[in-house]
């Protein structure tokens, strides 16, 4: 087995077990029900999934085969519970698992992006960090440059845990969904008058780190409820 070759399962299982052991450090080990939820966000995650628990067992137990996870159920628990051996098994500090971890559960970044997602996982670092972490993942074989999109200024990174076959296909589909919005229908012949325009959102560079917060004390609640109902 080759860490190229993660399925999709795989690689967001991966990804949540490194972002919730820094994000919800109490509720770390994740029980199989609080990694489902972890899993299916409908924040945070590229794409948004609908896995059920069997598909988020079997990739937990494929992770832990492989050397990258492990059970951590103590005798006292109730439910099975998983930790990540990421650090051991692929051989990267706590900043390149971080840069990792979101280049995992979201798909290509730029630089800037990863920056401001990463840095509820690891200690605040600069651009030049990024950049660095991203040339160390690169000599590792766990990224790659991809290339930047039409109006960006910086080019996107994409993590290779899952192959080449993956990232084709990523590019492909963007390449085709720009292309349908770059060739618009024809104009009707008497078209209607332009909406004024709506005003620009308010930016807030510290929103999303916020909600993404957030998002991670309701799926914590959720999957203390839920255990306790079940």
């Amino acid at each position: 087995m080759h860490f190229s070759e993660l399925t999709a399962p795989e690689q967001r299982v991966l990804g949540c077990l490194i972002e919730k052991r820094w994000t919800t450090p109490d509720q770390y080990p994740l029980s199989l029900n609080a990694l489902r939820l972890a899993c299916n966000q409908s924040t945070n995650r590229d794409p948004v999934t609908g896995y059920d628990d069997d598909t988020v067992y079997q990739a937990a137990q494929r992770l832990c085969t492989y050397g990258l996870a492990r059970l951590a159920s103590g005798h006292s628990s109730r439910s099975t519970k998983f930790r990540h051996l990421a650090e051991e098994g692929l051989g990267l500090t706590r900043e390149q698992l971080a840069v990792l971890a979101v280049l995992l559960l979201r798909g290509p970044q730029t630089p800037g992006e990863l920056n401001a997602r990463s840095e509820r996982m690891a200690p605040a670092q600069s651009l030049a960090d990024i950049e660095r972490v991203l040339a160390e993942l690169g000599d590792r074989g766990y990224a790659r440059r991809l290339g930047r999109r039409p109006g960006q200024k910086e080019d996107r990174f994409v993590q290779l845990l899952g192959g080449e076959d993956g990232v084709e296909e990523s590019h492909d589909e963007y390449v085709r969904a720009e292309y349908v919005r770059a060739d618009p229908p024809p104009p009707a012949a008497y078209p209607d008058p332009a909406p004024a325009p709506l005003p620009g959102p308010v930016t807030d560079p510290g929103l999303e780190s916020r909600i993404a917060a957030l998002e991670d004390e309701v799926a914590a609640l959720r999957a203390q409820l839920e255990e306790l109902l079940s």
